[in-house]
Parts: C-alpha cells; sequence; structure tokens
C-alpha cells in the first residue's frame, strides 16, 4: 500500500539526542524537515541551508548562491558547537560529502553527532513540492535525492554519528518525541561536599587511613575486607584515578571504591592504569609493565565473579567529570577549557594522558606540556597522574598525585573548602623512576601563577573586553576601558600581589525632597525600606581619602603569602600607593600593624594578615595639589576680584548709577565664597610624618582563606572601635543604627546628621546592617548611600550652587541613575574579588574582577555625584 499523509496513530518514539552537540536532519525535499525542527527545537537552535541562502542572496531558492550559503552554514555550525550549544541542521544532507562536512566540523569542537533520517515515499515528497509555490524544480530532483538517500542509509553509522534515528513515513515522523541527554560527564547538578583523593596505586591501607582522617565510617564484610566507605554529613568522594598496579592491594582499593560508588557515596573517573587493565581484561595484548603484572597477578587470586564486576566498572568510567554547577572539573590527567563537558577521544586522551608531545625524557616517561602553566578556566580543575613533591594551587588547578605508592603520601583535597588532608605512605612499595624532589613540581611547571596576562584582563588576542561573571550576576568592560586600565595598573600601581580588592564607587541618596536641601537622610531611608531593608547603620562620613590597607603579621608571611621584604600596603581606590614617599608608607604600615596586634586580631580571626577598608585623614594628607589648584585658587581669586568688584560698584552707586542688584549679588557672592573656602579649609591640617596621619577602618575586608562580606556592619564597626582603642593612628567613626520603618527612629537620624553637618561634618553614609552575602538571598542593594551636607557641597557644585535657579537645575540629576548603575557593578566587582581571593584562586583570577573596577571608573558618569 502507498504510504499517504494520514493521521492514524502511529508508536510514538523518543528520539535522544545531545543537549550539546550537533544534529543532522537527512531527508529529500519535501520530508519535513523544516516542520520537524520547528516542531521539536528552539529557533535559535535550527541553521537552515534555505535561511542560510537567503542571507546571502536574498532568495532561498536562489541554487546558484549555494556555494556561499554552505561557507555560512558551516560557520554557524561552527561558531555554535564552539560554545556548547545545541546545533540542528536542516539541510537535505542526503548526500555523504555534506555530511562530513558536518561531523568533521563536530569532532573538531569535540562534540557528539546525531542524525535524524526523515524516510518518506518518493509520492509523498513530490505532492508536497508541488503544492509549495517556492518549489520550482522537477520530479526528478526529489527522485535524485531520494537515491541519494537509500543508498547512504547503510553507511551513515560508520560516517562518525554516534546515533542514527530512522523514521519511515509521516506517521513515524509526527509521532516522535525528542529527549535532550546531557553529555556523560555532565554532573553539574551534583554540589558537594566533595573529598577528591588522590592516585592510589593499590595502596589500601593508606586509603583507609585518608578516609578516616576525613570522617568516613568504613564498611567491612563478613571476611574483614572493606567493601565501602559513608561520611556522615553526606560527603562524597571523588577518585581522580589510577586506583591500580605497582602498589600492594589493587583488588582491595577496588572493591573498597566500587563499593562506595554502588552506594552513591564516592565518584571516580578512569586511570591511564585502568584504561590499559580494561584492556588486558578484554583479551587484548599488552604490555605487563609499571605494576600490571602485579595487578593481574592479584586480581588470579580474585573470583571469575569480581574480575567481571572489575572490568564493567573500570570500562564504564567517564573520562571526566563537571560538577557543582561548573564550577569544579575531575579528570585524572586534568583538562584544559575547551575541553571541559566534551565528549571524544582526544577528550579522553587529554583526560587519561594529559598533553603530550609524544617525546619521552631522560627517565623514559612521557614529555608533557605544561597546560596547567596556561589554564584560564573558571573551573577549578583537580587531578593526579603525575607524581609531584607536595600538592599546590596553580592556576585554578591542583595535582593530588603526591606519590604514595612511591613513598611519598595520599593526599585529598576537601571542596569547597580547599583544605588538604594527607597520609604518610606505609613503605615505598614501587621505586619511582624519577625521584620525587622539592625542587621539581612536576605538575606546576614551576610557573608563576601570579603573573597577569594581557588577555586576562579583556585585551589581546582580539579580544573584545571584559566579561566577569560574578555569584550576582556577569559584569562587562569594553576593551578600551580595561586597556587603560592596564596602563595604569602597569605603570602606577603598587605591587599586584597586594592588589587583591578595588572598593566601588558610593551613590548618593536619591535627590531631596526639601526644597532647599540636594540630599537628605529621608530618601536613603526611604530607598532601603523600599528594596526590603529594615535596619541600616549611619556612619559619620570623614572627608579623607580612601585607603586599602594590607598588613602581615611579620615578614615570614608577607613573602609567602605576598611580596617578599615588605609587610604590607596602603593604596588608594585605585591602586596606587597612598604615600609618595616608601618610608612614610612604611611607617603607616607599621602602626597600623601594631594597632591589630594590640587589638588581638589575629589570634581571634585565626589570621597572620589582614585586609581593611577605611578613611586616611586628613583629606591634604593625599589630595594637596587638587585643594591647591582647584579649590584655594577659587578662593585667592575671588578674594582679590570680589571686594574690587563691590568697590567699584558702591563707586558708581555713589554717582547715581543704579547698581544695587549687582551691588546685592557681589555681596552675597563674597559671602558664599567665605562659607567656600571655610569648607576645604576645615578638611586640611598639617601633618609631619605620621604625626597629624588617622585612618578610620570601616569594614575588615579578608584575612587567611576568609572574606567578611557576609558578617553584619555592626560586626565590622566593633572590628573597628576594637583597633582605634589599640593604636592612636586609628581613629573610630561614629554611628547610629535606624530602623527604616520606624518615622521617629527615621527623624531622629536625620537631626543626627543636621548636627554632624552643622558642626563642619561632611555628612554621613547609610548602609544595610546586614552584609552583603546576608542580604544577597533577597537581591542586592546599593552598599551604601553618601547623604552630604549642604556647606560640604560647595566644593562639589560650586560656591553659589544653593542658589534657587541653579538648585533646581541640580535637583534633575540626569545621571544618578547611571552613577547608582556603576556602584552596583562595582560592588559586584569588589564581592567577586574578595571571594575569589578567598577561596585561593590565581592572581589573575582576582586581577580579573580587580581591573573590571577600574576599567568602569572611565565611564561617563557626573563626578559630583
Amino acid at each position: 500500500m502507498s504510504e499517504t499523509e494520514t493521521t492514524a496513530a502511529a508508536e510514538p518514539r523518543v528520539l535522544g539526542v545531545p543537549a550539546m552537540g550537533l544534529v543532522v536532519l537527512v531527508g529529500v525535499s519535501g520530508s519535513g524537515k523544516s516542520t520537524f525542527a520547528a516542531r521539536h527545537f528552539l529557533p535559535t537552535q535550527v541553521v537552515g541551508s534555505d535561511h542560510c541562502r537567503g542571507v546571502v542572496s536574498d532568495d532561498p531558492d536562489d541554487q546558484s548562491a549555494s556555494a556561499d550559503a554552505f561557507a555560512l552554514l558551516h560557520t554557524i555550525v561552527d561558531i555554535r558547537l564552539r560554545r556548547g550549544l545545541l546545533t540542528v541542521v536542516d539541510a537535505t544532507n542526503v548526500q555523504r560529502g555534506a555530511r562530513e562536512q558536518l561531523v568533521r566540523i563536530a569532532k573538531d569542537n569535540d562534540v557528539l553527532s546525531t542524525a535524524i533520517v526523515l524516510d518518506v515515499t518518493e509520492s509523498v515528497a513530490v505532492r508536497r513540492n508541488r503544492g509549495r509555490p517556492d518549489r520550482s524544480f522537477g520530479d526528478h530532483v526529489v527522485r535524485r535525492q531520494r537515491r541519494d538517500l537509500k543508498s547512504g542509509l547503510k553507511r551513515l553509522s560508520r560516517e562518525g554519528f554516534r546515533t542514527v534515528h530512522v523514521l519511515r513515513g509521516p506517521e513515524e515522523i509526527d509521532a516522535a518525541a525528542i529527549e535532550l541527554e546531557r553529555a556523560w560527564p555532565d554532573r553539574t547538578e551534583l554540589t558537594g561536599p566533595f573529598d577528591i583523593v588522590g592516585d592510589v596505586h593499590g595502596c589500601r591501607a593508606e586509603l583507609e587511613r585518608l578516609l578516616g582522617d576525613l570522617g568516613y565510617a568504613i564498611a567491612r564484610d563478613e571476611e574483614g575486607r572493606p567493601v565501602g566507605a559513608r561520611h556522615p554529613r553526606g560527603r562524597t568522594a571523588v577518585f581522580v584515578g589510577d586506583l591500580v598496579d605497582r602498589g600492594p592491594d589493587s583488588p582491595g582499593v577496588l572493591r573498597l571504591v566500587m563499593g562506595m560508588v554502588a552506594d552513591g557515596d564516592a565518584l571516580c573517573v578512569p586511570g591511564n592504569h585502568e584504561n590499559k587493565l580494561v584492556r588486558v581484561l578484554k583479551g587484548a595484548e599488552a604490555r605487563l609493565t609499571h605494576g600490571l603484572a602485579e595487578t593481574m597477578e592479584q586480581l588470579g587470586r580474585e573470583s571469575e565473579e569480581f574480575r567481571a564486576r572489575v572490568l564493567e566498572f573500570c570500562d564504564g568510567l567517564v573520562s571526566h567529570l563537571v560538577l557543582d554547577g561548573g564550577r569544579l572539573v575531575v579528570a585524572h590527567a586534568g583538562l584544559k577549557e575547551a575541553y571541559h563537558g566534551r565528549a571524544s577521544g582526544r577528550v579522553r586522551s587529554f583526560a587519561l594522558y594529559g598533553d603530550t608531545t609524544g617525546e619521552t625524557d631522560e627517565y623514559g616517561l612521557p614529555v608533557r606540556l605544561p597546560w596547567a602553566r596556561d589554564y584560564r578556566g573558571r573551573a577549578a580543575v583537580v587531578y593526579g597522574h603525575v607524581p609531584t613533591h607536595k600538592a599546590e594551587w596553580l592556576n585554578n588547578t591542583i595535582c593530588l598525585d603526591t606519590g604514595c605508592v612511591f613513598g611519598g603520601r595520599l593526599t585529598a583535597l576537601r571542596y569547597p573548602e580547599r583544605e588538604l588532608v594527607d597520609v604518610a605512605a606505609e613503605r615505598t612499595w614501587y621505586e619511582p623512576a624519577k625521584p620525587l624532589a622539592p625542587e621539581a613540581p612536576a605538575c606546576s611547571d614551576e610557573r608563576p601563577s601570579g603573573v597577569v596576562d594581557i588577555t586576562d584582563v579583556g585585551v589581546g588576542d582580539g579580544r573584545r573586553g571584559l566579561h566577569v561573571d560574578t555569584e550576582h550576576g556577569a559584569v562587562r568592560a569594553d576593551s578600551g576601558s580595561a586597556l587603560a586600565a592596564l596602563e595604569v595598573m602597569s605603570r602606577f600601581a603598587v605591587d599586584p600581589r597586594w592588589l587583591l580588592y578595588l572598593p566601588p564607587t558610593m551613590a548618593p541618596a536619591p535627590t531631596a525632597a526639601d526644597p532647599g536641601l540636594l540630599e537628605h537622610p529621608a530618601e536613603a531611608f526611604a530607598s532601603y525600606r523600599n528594596s526590603g531593608i529594615g535596619q541600616v547603620v549611619c556612619e559619620e562620613k570623614h572627608m579623607g581619602s580612601r585607603a586599602i590597607a594590607v598588613l602581615c603579621r611579620d615578614e615570614a608571611v608577607a613573602g609567602s603569602r605576598f611580596v617578599p621584604g615588605e609587610l604590607g600596603t596602603v593604596h588608594t581606590r585605585t591602586g596606587r600607593p597612598f604615600f609618595s614617599d616608601p618610608a612614610l608608607q612604611a611607617e603607616v604600615v607599621d602602626r597600623l600593624r601594631e594597632a591589630v596586634d594590640a587589638a588581638g586580631l589575629w589570634d581571634r580571626l585565626g589570621t597572620d594578615w589582614i585586609a581593611l577598608d577605611g578613611e586616611m585623614l586628613p583629606w591634604s594628607a593625599k589630595a594637596r595639589s587638587l585643594i591647591r589648584e582647584q579649590y584655594a585658587s577659587v578662593g585667592a581669586a575671588a578674594r582679590a576680584a570680589l571686594p574690587a568688584a563691590g568697590a567699584a560698584l558702591t563707586a558708581a552707586a555713589g554717582r547715581g548709577v543704579d547698581v544695587g542688584g549687582l551691588l546685592a549679588t557681589v555681596e552675597r557672592r563674597t559671602g558664599q565664597m567665605e562659607e567656600f573656602s571655610r569648607v576645604y579649609r576645615r578638611y586640611s591640617w598639617d601633618t609631619d610624618g605620621v604625626a597629624g596621619l588617622q585612618y578610620a577602618p570601616f569594614m575588615v575586608l579578608a584575612s587567611e582563606g576568609r572574606e567578611y562580606s557576609g558578617a553584619d556592619h555592626l560586626w565590622h564597626m566593633g572590628v573597628a572601635e576594637q583597633l582605634a582603642e589599640a593604636g592612636d593612628l586609628v581613629r573610630s567613626t561614629r554611628y547610629l543604627v535606624v530602623d527604616t520603618t520606624d518615622p521617629a527612629a527615621c527623624d531622629a537620624a536625620a537631626g543626627w546628621w543636621r548636627e554632624l553637618v552643622s558642626a563642619g561634618g561632611e555628612g554621613m553614609v547609610v548602609k544595610p546592617v546586614l552584609g552583603a552575602r546576608a542580604r544577597a538571598r533577597k537581591g542586592l542593594a546599593q552598599p551604601g548611600l553618601k547623604v552630604r551636607g549642604p556647606d560640604y557641597l560647595r566644593i562639589i557644585y560650586g560656591p553659589d550652587y544653593t542658589e534657587p535657579e541653579r538648585l533646581a537645575v541640580l535637583k534633575e540629576r540626569r545621571s544618578l541613575g547611571r552613577k547608582t548603575g556603576l556602584a552596583m557593578r562595582e560592588h559586584k566587582l569588589g564581592l567577586e574579588a574578595l571571594a575569589r581571593h578567598a577561596r585561593g584562586e590565581p592572581l589573575w583570577r582576582v586581577h580579573e574582577a580587580v581591573f573590571a573596577v577600574l576599567a568602569l571608573e572611565s565611564e561617563p558618569v557626573d563626578p559630583r555625584l
């Protein structure tokens, strides 16, 4: 019976396709490929040949444009697959050459390919094409296409497609359903916490001791052999492979690990030794070297059933695992970023053996390329394979093979804590071909992870700017701004090893409703209240210069953690040394260290270094030239010009000229200029070295392995008060806690603000009491809103800004939204930089966020806000 387009129900088929990979639709013109694609895939996922013809020729039916159209199609497919996106090709693809080009692109991008064949009869295809006005070719075209399809169907599975689905007839096509299959390494839903264990190599006793130290309870069978281990707090062990060979009890290690994996208490990736063991257990010929002979002899004493279980377990291991939302990758020999989550022979080879040259060194070992030296991935990569004396982080990667079987140690990494736990080997079970020496860290290739490459900050190699993924959303900065930031940092900044944070700009409160004021606390309270923040702290705003202080307990800590020969630094909000005189800088650092020591913070925080955010006073300590050139010069000019103008106008009035209005204006300007001069003089005083300087800290940024953005602001103020009591260089900050939902409390705080500014203060800063990370569950709010006093604003907007007509214009504040947006983006970057530093990520990862803050500073925002 001939095939017709009946709607009779067909047995539904579920077609599995890779969620990250290539889907090639194969079928003659009129088989329904475009309809099928539109029904099952997103429009952005489908790349059609007709669409590409239209793009390059304005006519989807222009066959003369086919070459250019398919060149465009292949380019789009290549880009999408490189970016890890599911890509569906809607073209006839009935010719082998067309399919081979697509499969080659998929292989080049290390993703799997699936073919879906829509096989309809010639009569159905011809009838459909005749009913479409855009199909002007004859029936012979369909006949030729169907002939090509039939001749190629048997070869499809040999052309490189992992899966071939053939749907026969309209009913089966219409009934089909698509099921997206995650890549085998994709276990991003597993968030841990994890205990990642390095190469065991048959050292069962050491593995048992290590698991015990990690807190796992070991289960044993009736013969007393370990067959599982479970952590009471639900942690999961992850093994980096090379469980077998060289050591005394490979079967015992396998029995324990297989039991843990079967019970859901562990994960495992294969090592190159498991890979070779699988080949031997399958009967392939292989040289029984590097401990494999001993493993086979040990397995020979086990049952046939156990050996079958070992083969099934090792053969089923996936090349690598992507865990914790993509933030963690585990692979035996490591894995560069382009291969994360991918599936191909090339990826598996890299995961098992690393990046090798094919040559051997003087020890007969493969020569490996130092992939970790240039790693710039966002995921932490944990691996083993190459024995090293000590596990150390390098560019967000760490090698855990510390040579237990060679007499070294068996090491585990607690994640996300990034803590190392290890046990010593009971003895040297196998003599290494290459000695384990402290001076030869095999994993790191001695790469200085503190070196920042130009591409790390969004410029070079065609980069178009910085794109920083933070816990609170992505932040972007264009390449021009990033390049300018790099120039500033390269020429003027402190040693980059000190730069773990740059503070964000601060936005002012929304424009005051009071007709005579530009800023008032009521608007700051309302802003936070509307954001769901009920409690804020109001701090007096010191008129100084922002200063970040990084302080070390002693030279040993400074040398190992930061910069040898220095005990700390104080830098500006743009990363420059705060003091041009190195001796003064060192003296200030010493005095601040003494305050930290006297306050007992080293021991209380359990750290040997600390980073503080605060203000260095007086303003003139940093801004003397600014005061002299921008403010004092204006005052001097006014004091010279206005009296002369007044005298001239007075003389004119004496001659009967009506200059009363002008004379009143000059007199008013004279009074305004006196107020203007009093403001900047108030924030300036003489200093002699450290004498006269004051540092007012208001936040503890970080210490060893920790950052404090989650602590509430009262804790930070408490620490600041203790420092002020302990050191005469440190100044305390007055503050007030306010309930934004209580009108009386808000009025009282506004009264306090008036007292501050009437006494010559700059104003105050209103901040949420809850720390940034604690309140992030409700969405980030501004880290602080400044409310400046009317007198201080004279030096910002000019002596006469209070004139009604001027104040009316200033109240419009067209750039306020841009300023608040900039403050929020820089706040996110600051939190990200601190978090990365606390996690022990490499300096280039920290600087990615730090440079972005500086780059954003070049955005066109009214500097007076």
